[in-house]
């Protein structure tokens, strides 16, 4: 049987951890990797070798679960706003065996607005995460992905969209 990989793309605040979280449970033998853990530093540093660092990080834990025996479903996620990223992704990747189910979680502009400032208020985000979420956007428009508007959607109710992705074979 071949295995199924999940790449969750989305902008801040649209919910892919939670969604990504709840995929984990729904799927049999499954394991989840959020790109963010790959790059949890303090302060932030984005530069050309944090980068390559981090895509270093993320493509060795990735084929790791890949070529481990224990998982069927290898669900990941991150920003994942540029076609670059994801093919540079699927490039190091050992996916011979196993099926690529590419997704970007999109929503209305108003509702991202309202999810990030649930965030804020809790003390979760800083207030500038609005002004630097709600331009990537329409970024996920060009991707080579499956987009769905999770605006109306539950985290779980997007868990099992995605899940039926992988039952009916689609794949990008």
């Amino acid at each position: 049987m071949k295995k199924h990989l999940y790449l969750l793309g989305g902008t801040m605040g649209v919910g892919k951890t939670t969604v990504c979280r709840c995929l984990n449970r729904e799927l049999e033998k499954s394991v989840y990797l959020d790109g963010d853990w790959c790059w949890n530093a303090d302060p932030f540093v984005v530069t050309g070798e944090t980068k390559a660092m981090v895509m270093d990080n993320i493509c060795h834990v990735l084929n790791n679960f890949l070529h481990c025996t224990a998982y069927e479903n290898v669900v990941f996620c991150w920003v994942l706003h540029e076609q670059a990223i994801l093919d540079e992704l699927l490039s190091r990747l050992d996916v011979e065996n196993c099926r690529v189910h590419a997704v970007s979680l999109v929503c209305r502009p108003e509702e991202l607005r309202r999810r990030l400032q649930r965030d804020v208020d809790a003390g979760l985000r800083t207030p500038d995460v609005i002004d630097r979420s709600l331009p990537r956007l329409p970024l996920y428009d060009s991707l080579r992905t499956v987009r769905l508007d999770v605006s109306d959607l539950s985290a779980g109710e997007t868990a099992r969209a995605i899940e039926r992705l992988g039952l009916a074979g689609s794949s990008c």
